[in-house]
């Protein structure tokens, strides 16, 4: 196959079922495995969720490719921050990691938005739990490698399109 003769609007979807996939794979995870998502975890599923949301619109409107590419690489390489954060306090030594906070339910209700959105960032001691492994990476680990994933694909969509408009022109 191709990949060259891809439109952008088909890559751009399949970027998107991407996006589905990995926020299915938390919901099954949270539901069905019974693992509670951490600060961290849910900051992480949002980006997915914003960088899934930025693909749908670029395969639904047929203008703007470079935009689109360069707005889903700008989301999926924040959540891949967002991911080398939760890798980064799951190795720290016991000693250093942060200490719990309260529920996200409680602190949506009695915190300001900038304070909930910090500890939504900055992640606490739950966070530093490593919940499951696979292949000798935790969830966030892999998560990071999905996103990093997505922002090259995501960019790859630029350099096909002018691979296409070359061979055509």
């Amino acid at each position: 196959m191709n990949f060259v003769k891809f439109s952008p609007r088909l890559w751009f979807l399949l970027g998107f079922i991407g996006c589905c996939s990995l926020l299915g794979a938390g919901a099954y995870m949270q539901f069905v495995e019974e693992l509670e998502p951490c600060p961290l975890c849910i900051s992480q599923r949002l980006a997915i969720l914003a960088t899934g949301i930025i693909f749908l619109l670029a395969a639904l409107h047929n203008k703007g490719y470079k935009a689109y590419a360069i707005g889903a690489a700008v989301s999926a390489l924040i959540g891949a921050g967002i991911s080398a954060r939760h890798v980064w306090l799951q190795h720290l030594p016991p000693d250093q990691v942060p200490e719990c906070g309260p529920g996200l339910e409680y602190v949506f209700q009695h915190f300001p938005l900038t304070e909930t959105i910090k500890l939504m960032l900055s992640g606490t001691g739950e966070c530093s739990q490593i919940e499951g492994v696979f292949l000798g990476l935790s969830i966030p680990g892999w998560t990071f490698i999905a996103f990093l994933m997505l922002a090259a694909f995501s960019l790859l969509t630029i350099w096909l399109k002018a691979k296409t408009d070359e061979s055509r022109g």
